[in-house]
């Protein structure tokens, strides 16, 4: 199985930098990984939903010149579907059951998704209520489908 995972943003801090390596390291016994990174568009302060609503276009635009055709694509968005750590799982086992070769992840930016990436999403998930960092959202996205796959080949997990 291919993870891509789509981001918005550059990973500015060390300590992100790191867990994200280890956990590509983690991952590669289990699947190919390819982290994508496009450019994050400055939003002023206080800037009107028209200016926000460019800035998610901009970024929509960008995200979507690397979304492949033949991939499985989740979005990952506040108001998506949410699964527990075992239901993740049976999820990523499913899609490899049922023939997918391929999952792309997107992250969007500080301004969330734009809509037309949500509808080129087949599933689109919640990790939380909360808003998180797209930096730390990373490690958190990388850790759960690694959990994912220990649980999948009945490896042990912290529960």
């Amino acid at each position: 199985m291919k993870i891509t995972i789509i981001a918005v943003g550059k990973i500015k801090e060390k300590f992100y930098a790191d867990a994200i390596a280890e956990y590509g390291k983690r991952l590669s016994r289990y699947c190919r990984l390819e982290i994508v990174q496009v450019e994050d568009e400055k939003t002023p302060d206080k800037a009107a939903a028209s200016i926000e609503e460019a800035v998610k276009r901009k970024e929509a635009d960008a995200i979507i010149k690397h979304i492949k055709k033949d991939a499985y694509i989740v979005a990952l968005d506040m108001r998506g579907q949410m699964f527990d750590s075992l239901g993740f799982a049976e999820k990523i086992s499913g899609l490899a059951t049922e023939g997918e070769s391929h999952i792309q992840f997107i992250i969007g930016g500080s301004l969330g998704l734009h809509e037309e990436v949500r509808k080129k999403a087949d599933l689109t998930v919640s990790f939380s209520k909360m808003t998180f960092p797209h930096q730390l959202m990373r490690v958190i996205l990388l850790e759960q489908i690694y959990r994912a796959y220990r649980i999948i080949n009945g490896e042990p997990y912290h529960k």
